[in-house]
């Protein structure tokens, strides 16, 4: 199954890709690739648009401290190479309003050299995740221990929420009392969810469907200053009857 990245810079269309040809984007991009070859540190935590994702269940890099703690486990030898042997006209690819990505999406930076993402998932980081999800499965309650990866838990100020990729691109939608734990009986379970883009900024949404319920999950990346991580809403049919914004947990 794809990997499930929480990153709003995934969500592309290959038309959109434009080599670059602007020669200011092409010195953003050289600029760039030179802090890497140079290892200026300082240069590179002036660049950095924190928080920086990682792929659920490995925790985010919140700040310029974590970055120096863990930028060996983030930039391996196989991107550093893909930075350092990069061609900025070639390599680098403008795509729309969204960035410059390099190669295929492995890294992303703003029209103004600012770091926005990393989607390269070094090998390092491939075993933490899997040993992560490991520790995660069990201590979880067992009607939710089959899955194929998670995704995301989010907590409102009255629900505790999980999210979980099953076979076939189903998503499964378990919910507590905030005051419980994963390992308890969830109070909801609801199968056959289904993940919807919203335009090309990266928010999405989980919908699940339970009688005449709708349970909606909406992640939002690209939001006003004071919009919430995630929000849930509840409908039924078509009348709204529950609202709360959520937070992102950290596994």
């Amino acid at each position: 199954m794809k990997k499930l990245l929480l990153l709003f810079l995934l969500n592309y269309t290959v038309a959109s890709f434009a080599q670059l040809t602007n020669e200011d984007y092409k010195t953003v991009v050289v600029e760039f690739i030179n802090a890497v070859k140079n290892n200026n540190q300082i240069l590179l935590d002036s660049m950095i648009r924190y928080p920086i994702h990682r792929q659920y269940p490995l925790p985010g890099i919140k700040d310029k401290t974590e970055m120096q703690q863990r930028f060996k486990e983030v930039f391996d030898d196989d991107l550093l190479q893909q930075i350092l042997q990069s061609n900025p006209a070639k390599d680098w690819s403008a795509v729309g309003w969204r960035g410059i990505m390099l190669n295929n999406g492995e890294l992303w930076i703003d029209y103004d050299g600012s770091l926005l993402a990393v989607n390269h998932q070094s090998a390092w980081e491939t075993k933490k995740r899997q040993e992560l999800i490991a520790a995660d499965r069990s201590k979880l309650n067992p009607s939710l221990q089959k899955y194929v990866e998670p995704v995301c838990i989010l907590k409102t100020k009255k629900f505790l929420i999980r999210i979980d990729a099953l076979e076939n691109y189903n998503y499964r939608y378990a919910s507590w009392p905030v005051n419980k734990t994963m390992a308890d009986q969830p109070d909801l379970i609801i199968s056959k969810g289904e993940l919807i883009y919203e335009g090309s900024g990266g928010n999405h949404h989980y919908e699940f469907k339970n009688g005449v319920y709708t349970y909606d999950c909406s992640i939002i990346i690209m939001g006003e200053d004071d919009s919430p991580p995630a929000i849930l809403t509840v409908t039924k049919g078509k009348k709204e009857i529950l609202s709360q914004d959520a937070d992102m947990m950290e596994p």
